[in-house]
């Protein structure tokens, strides 16, 4: 027993040891420092798209350019952009941009309450969402910081392909006709 207890105790103090000298094939914290990326250098760490297709103007300097729609073989359109704080302060993403349906707006702050208007078919088109109820759309805005602006998108129901122009609407923003091909 006591052979066994000796052995134990010896494994058990190889074991703890066995890391205390680097392995030449690991590198140490101490010898490697991280390189800095664009974003961590306060940098945007996202290229911006040229192209705009459409600009939409909110409050607070809040705005968003529209920088690609496409109509997919599956019956969505997908609307692409930039939402960017022009003011000179951080501002705070108004909570009203998920819009007021109560199944949107219990999975956070979103894009959500988005539309887009038909106004020859006389429809109306809302984001879409997942079966659990999360709009299909970038989500978990906040706030955004002086002259930022981050990706985001929205995806909805594709109109039918008569329809070439639609009004983009998003709640405190100024609505935008969109061309769609």
């Amino acid at each position: 027993m006591a052979v066994v207890a000796a052995a134990s105790v010896t494994l058990f103090v190889a074991g703890c040891g066995a890391e205390e000298k680097p392995r030449a094939d690991k590198p140490t914290a101490a010898t490697t420092s991280p390189q800095k990326t664009q974003a961590s250098q306060g940098q945007p760490s996202i290229e911006e798209p040229t192209e705009v297709v459409a600009v939409l103007k909110g409050q607070k300097g809040l705005e968003m350019s529209v920088n690609s729609i496409e109509r997919d073989a599956g019956g969505f359109l997908t609307i692409k952009g930039q939402l960017k704080n022009t003011a000179a302060t951080a501002t705070i993403i108004p909570s009203r941009l998920s819009g007021d349906e109560t199944e949107v707006v219990k999975h956070g702050n979103s894009l959500g309450g988005a539309t887009l208007v038909d106004s020859l078919g006389k429809r109306r088109y809302y984001v879409l969402r997942d079966t659990d109820g999360r709009p299909l759309t970038t989500s978990g805005l906040s706030n955004l910081g002086a002259d930022r602006s981050i990706p985001v998108f929205m995806q909805f129901p594709a109109p039918p392909t008569s329809t070439t122009e639609v009004s983009f609407q998003l709640p405190t923003f100024e609505p935008a006709t969109l061309k769609l091909s």
